[in-house]
């Protein structure tokens, strides 16, 4: 039995089945609740509502009330207010919840208009599933299933439009294939703020095109492809790449900016193929920048680091730990973080400060100009989780002048390095060259050039743990593939170089989940396991006097900003 309907909530009947839903539901998302599912094409949660493609038919009736006094009129025959179904179609897409409502998503008329409008989308389109790209994760496919005849009454022939189309420098067209939904048209206008896209000519012959003299090329293009419910527009650079069937999908982020759009790796026996948005409401909504989708191709460069070495020398991993943790106790040392870190390694960092007696720390900067979308101006994504672990006090400056002072005056005889460069941070070749550095890093770079340890860790796809985002929502993200042969574990590095100096051991990700939990109030209830995948807010408070790049107050989802 249905609960009395709250005062913000209306009460609807979907295929028989009552559901108290908000005000202002749209009738596909309302379905969506009683696992009805209402076929669409230019449907989209996050546009504006086309109703174009007419593939979310319904059935749609009202509470019948006399039209003089408005009182109910009641059904004889069963006691309750009768129902006055509209006698044609409606769509779905264009029409939100009232109170009352009645919905038929399976009814004979319902199945019959969407076998209609199935025959006239697939009257021109080509039968090439078998190399189409979109095959495994197309809506035509999905639904031609469903509502298709299996065969065609259409003996002309197909309209002939263009194909390889490049719109831009990342997406390609394919326009025999667009079933002319709009989404991508909108999503240049209302997200992207870029409006490029639009179409051509009349009837079957409607065309996908640029405006004269424009490119899709902004830095959201991609989204386009993500959206398009068909094989139309496609990844240049994924394009025949891979059959998506084949892919492991996990869980990850952005790690180019303090946003943290949430996103999905696809991998496949250790090789990443693309990355794409994850749905995130509170952070990212459905999208994700270009710049992001293709960090990936960091994992395999020639400049990988995959070998650890000692004063130029190859070493194994327990001798390259042995020869850092005897320089760290030779005292003058100083610690250059990053806050490219995860919140773990950053915790570590400071338990390795600690057991060196609480030696000077830094943290480098990196500032862009933020999009005011998913790019924002701290292009760290974890300078956040450094505050709130403690690592540090204060916001990093981009270059190290202070350390480079404290260098040349020979108070600071070792520098460990952790995932920064620290020529690119303003310390010259000579200063490197007065003292010893230990360098744990990915790539190579004049720090590894010049460390008397080096020690190959791993990216951001090889691993897991946590950033905090510029909203200080804390959330987690998984390992996609294995580092190559030769790289550890940034964590495994951190941790036992901190045994090395006498510290608490740390065993694994939940060991050290442990131990933050005791040491940092904020995350005192918080385990890796049970942080939500939409991650967790955390109070912003403390650091609200702190000048961030992005500006004061930025607490709220930017792709509603």
């Amino acid at each position: 039995m249905i609960q009395p309907a709250k005062p913000d909530l209306v009460t609807v009947n979907i295929d028989g089945q009552e559901i108290a839903v908000p005000k202002g539901t749209n009738v596909i998302e309302a379905a969506r609740l009683v696992n009805v599912d209402v076929p669409h094409y230019c449907y989209h949660p996050k546009l504006s509502v086309a109703g174009n493609c007419r593939m979310c038919l319904i059935e749609m009736g009202l509470p019948a009330v006399d039209p003089a006094t408005k009182a109910p009129v009641m059904d004889p025959a069963t006691g309750k207010q009768k129902i006055n179904w509209i006698p044609r179609p409606q769509i779905g897409c264009g029409t939100n919840v009232s109170p009352g409502l009645h919905i038929r998503t399976t009814s004979p008329m319902v199945k019959e208009a969407r076998e209609g409008v199935m025959e006239f989308l697939l009257v021109n389109h080509p039968l090439d599933c078998p190399i189409c790209d979109q095959a495994g994760e197309c809506k035509l496919q999905e639904q031609a299933t469903a509502y298709g005849r299996g065969y065609s009454r259409y003996i002309e022939e197909k309209n002939v439009k263009p194909k390889r189309t490049q719109l831009g420098p990342r997406v390609t067209l394919d326009d025999e294939r667009c079933v002319l939904c709009s989404r991508c048209i909108r999503f240049s206008r209302e997200v992207a703020k870029d409006d490029v896209l639009g179409f051509i000519d009349r009837g079957s012959h409607s065309t996908l095109t640029c405006f004269p003299g424009r490119q899709l090329e902004n830095n959201y293009s991609l989204n386009t492809v993500d959206i398009c419910p068909v094989g139309a527009l496609t990844s240049t650079d994924f394009r025949f790449k891979m059959r998506v069937w084949f892919l492991k999908q996990t869980n990850s982020l952005d790690p180019e900016s303090s946003a943290g759009a949430n996103t999905t790796v696809w991998s496949r026996e250790g090789v990443i193929y693309r990355i794409t948005p994850r749905r995130n409401d509170e952070v990212n909504d459905t999208w994700m920048a270009d710049s992001g989708r293709v960090l990936y191709k960091q994992v395999r460069t020639d400049t990988r680091l995959t070998a650890a070495k000692v004063r130029g020398a190859s070493a194994t991993l327990a001798a390259a730990v042995s020869a850092a943790a005897e320089l760290l106790r030779a005292g003058g040392v100083a610690i250059v973080g990053s806050g490219r870190s995860t919140v773990e390694e950053q915790f570590l960092t400071r338990q390795l400060a600690a057991a060196l007696g609480g030696v000077s720390i830094n943290l480098v900067s990196r500032v862009g100009a933020g999009d005011g979308l998913l790019v924002s101006a701290d292009r760290n994504p974890n300078v956040r989780g450094a505050l709130v672990t403690g690592l540090v006090s204060a916001l990093p400056s981009a270059q190290l002048a202070g350390l480079g002072a404290e260098i040349d005056a020979g108070r600071v005889r070792t520098v460990l390095a952790i995932g920064e460069d620290l020529a690119a941070a303003g310390l010259t070749a000579a200063q490197l060259a007065k003292v010893s550095v230990v360098c744990l890093g990915t790539h190579a770079n004049p720090t590894s050039a010049a460390a008397q340890v080096l020690i190959p860790t791993l990216t951001v796809f090889e691993k897991s743990g946590t950033f905090v985002n510029q909203q200080f929502r804390l959330q987690k993200f998984a390992a996609a593939v294995p580092g190559p042969a030769g790289t550890t574990d940034d964590l495994a590095v951190l941790g036992q170089l901190v045994a090395a100096l006498g510290g608490p051991a740390a065993a694994d990700l939940a060991g050290v989940w442990t131990r933050l939990a005791a040491a940092v109030p904020a995350l005192a209830t918080v385990t890796f396991a049970n942080l939500p995948e939409t991650g967790l807010l955390l109070d912003p408070t403390p650091y609200a006097a702190l000048p961030f790049v992005e500006g004061a107050g930025l607490h709220h989802s930017p792709a509603k900003a």
